[in-house]
């Protein structure tokens, strides 16, 4: 069934345009010109944060941030390992899922760190990759509160994935 959606999406498209008498060629055409210039506005600020993501975890600056952070995390009743993921998430979504699977892999699928973790991952959003993607594509300059907004969004799906899967027994 999945691999008749995306054909049946273009023929529905198609169908329509041809009923409002217009070239569906055309409109698609035009459609994914529009799509690389909303592109090429956004991989400067994609560079940039896979740069500074992939320099921070290399220095080990990552790693030194969360073993200060971890006695904050005990007070909440998050797992300290997770530090790491919670620093990196917001960043962003690959250096997440590769620090999220070394958790797992490192603790088990069933530990109660691989099960926070995956409720972790499943439930929060690279904030910084968002924010650039849609206020870059929108020629939003200033972000003034959106930032600190989304980061305590961001804490909160955090504390609330590490309370669910303590007291629900995920």
């Amino acid at each position: 069934m999945t691999d008749y959606i995306v054909p049946l999406i273009l023929f529905v498209i198609s169908a329509i345009a041809l009923g409002k008498k217009e070239n569906p060629y055309d409109l698609m055409l035009a459609g994914a010109a529009d799509g690389l210039k909303m592109l090429l506005s956004i991989i400067p600020a994609l560079v940039l944060l896979l740069t500074a993501v992939t320099m921070l975890r290399q220095s080990g600056a990552i790693q030194v941030l969360s073993g200060f952070l971890a006695p904050f995390f005990n007070f909440f009743g998050i797992p300290p390992e997770t530090a790491v993921l919670m620093l990196v998430r917001p960043i962003s979504g690959s250096a997440a899922l590769a620090v999220g699977a070394d958790l797992i892999a490192t603790h088990g699928v069933d530990s109660l760190i691989g099960r926070t973790t995956a409720v972790m991952l499943g439930s929060t959003e690279t904030t910084f990759y968002a924010i650039s993607v849609y206020f870059g594509s929108a020629g939003i300059q200033k972000t003034r509160y959106t930032v600190p907004a989304a980061l305590i969004a961001d804490f909160t799906s955090f504390l609330v994935a590490s309370f669910s899967v303590r007291f629900l027994g995920l």
